[in-house]
């Protein structure tokens, strides 16, 4: 009886569903950085986070209407902002993690030479050609790549030559094809193709900082979940965001 009782608590032990792993919402940006990430905690024995990439903003908004993740990571403080208005963050889960500088990218082949000073006429070096951004009205990348241009007194000029994205991969993606003659992207996107060349960096003044807010979500049911954000809070989970192109916090 008791080898029957035995094997049966063993069958049992096997049948048991294993943990869910993490599901992480993360900014389109993150894509190589976060998914290496994620690799390592599996070579760590865990099981490997899902990740859904996509705009901050459509992320966001997925959290709001109730999406079961149990973290988000955001390319700007204002989609947090907005989740942790509403009572959607785990209290003292939240911490900026990373950096990123904004640049304007062209083809490889292009040979195209913009300076971003005040006055700087982005119009005249597009000729007849379109900026891809992110969309402007919503998106992180867009948002701090409108700021830049008002700043530097281009907006006006290239306001209706600006093809809006969905996010800043898409943005990206317009400018590999010759969709777009030039293009507004994070420094880690331009650096993750090999399609485009940076003409140039925007001044860091020119638009608000560029910060990555990570938080554990309420609907989080990982049991993961807590250790896997302490892991890219770490040295070590640090390090491959920094082997990005990120600056880290």
């Amino acid at each position: 009886m008791r080898l029957v009782f035995a094997c049966l608590s063993l069958l049992l032990a096997g049948a048991a569903p294993a943990p869910r792993a993490p599901l992480v919402l993360a900014a389109a940006s993150l894509q190589e950085s976060m998914s290496a990430a994620a690799d390592a905690w599996a070579r760590s024995g865990h099981a490997r986070p899902t990740i859904s990439f996509a705009a901050s903003s459509a992320l966001a908004r997925q959290a709001i209407a109730g999406a079961p993740a149990d973290l988000f990571v955001s390319a700007d403080e204002e989609w947090m902002d907005a989740l942790q208005q509403r009572g959607l963050l785990v209290p003292g889960s939240r911490a900026d993690v990373l950096g990123n500088r904004l640049v304007l990218v062209a083809p490889r082949s292009s040979r195209t030479a913009v300076r971003l000073v005040p006055g700087a006429d982005l119009a005249g070096a597009l000729r007849r050609g379109r900026l891809a951004m992110a969309d402007p009205d919503a998106v992180p990348a867009g948002r701090y790549g409108k700021a830049a241009l008002t700043r530097l007194g281009a907006w006006r000029g290239v306001e209706g030559r600006v093809v809006r994205a969905e996010n800043v991969r898409a943005a990206l993606a317009l400018v590999e094809r010759g969709a777009a003659a030039m293009g507004v992207v994070y420094a880690t996107d331009a650096a993750a193709s090999r399609a485009v060349r940076v003409v140039a960096v925007f001044p860091a003044g020119s638009h608000p900082p560029i910060r990555y807010p990570l938080a554990l979500l309420k609907s989080s049911r990982s049991p993961d979940a807590r250790a896997f954000r302490a892991f890219l809070l770490s040295a070590r989970g640090k390090a491959i965001f920094a082997r990005y192109g990120f600056s880290v916090r």
